[in-house]
């Protein structure tokens, strides 16, 4: 899986970087078809947001999450794509 990750007003550090890398490889268990996915973390005054964009074989998957902590929001993101994973999942699989 390609994984592109920036920030906006934001300096990605190497543990920020590896956290996201760690959280969303993840995603990898449930769906093997993951192509590319582009991360953007964003602060805006005091919410920290990251919203993400996966490409899988027949969709493209978007989340967003915003908290006051960072690692908080990319949690949240997580999970957000893991649940679109696994339903997307069983769309094809009934398909």
């Amino acid at each position: 899986m390609q994984m592109t990750i920036s920030g906006h007003h934001l300096d990605i550090t190497d543990p920020m970087r590896d956290y996201v890398t760690n959280k969303l490889s993840k995603l990898e268990r449930h769906y093997e078809q993951i192509t590319s996915t582009a991360v953007i973390l964003t602060i805006d005054n005091l919410q920290q947001k990251a919203e993400a964009t996966v490409h899988v074989s027949g969709a493209e998957l978007f989340a967003i999450s915003e908290h006051q902590d960072m690692y908080a929001a990319i949690d949240a993101l997580a999970d957000k794509l893991d649940r679109q994973l696994i339903k997307h999942k069983e769309k094809n699989r009934g398909h």
